[in-house]
């Protein structure tokens, strides 16, 4: 294998992490909130996308074990904001996809 082959290998791996990680309808929501307002609470996302809040938490939660988001506390309300920013480039290019047409 040379290491052109190498590098996409390595590219395609971290996409196909990616995609699994954010293939949820209400994943790829949260994230699109948090690719525009970082350090979102759990409870201002669950508004947001008219979940309830422990569905909200749980995918949090996943994306988070995951290494796409990172959390902080501010008082009693946990935030989270992206950590893995190629997943903006995902989000990218499902809003230049033509999606009607599937």
């Amino acid at each position: 294998m040379n290491k052109q082959s190498t590098i996409q290998q390595e590219e395609f791996e971290k996409a196909a992490f990616i995609l699994k990680t954010i293939a949820h309808p209400s994943r790829l929501a949260i994230v699109n909130i948090l690719a525009k307002d970082e350090w979102q609470a759990v409870s201002e996302i669950s508004e947001k996308l008219d979940l309830e809040q422990s569905l909200t938490s749980h995918h949090l939660n996943t994306m988070k074990a995951k290494g796409v988001l990172e959390s902080r506390r501010d008082g009693k309300k946990i935030k989270y904001k992206l950590k893995l920013t190629e997943v903006m480039q995902v989000l990218a290019c499902i809003e230049h996809c033509d999606l009607s047409r599937f």
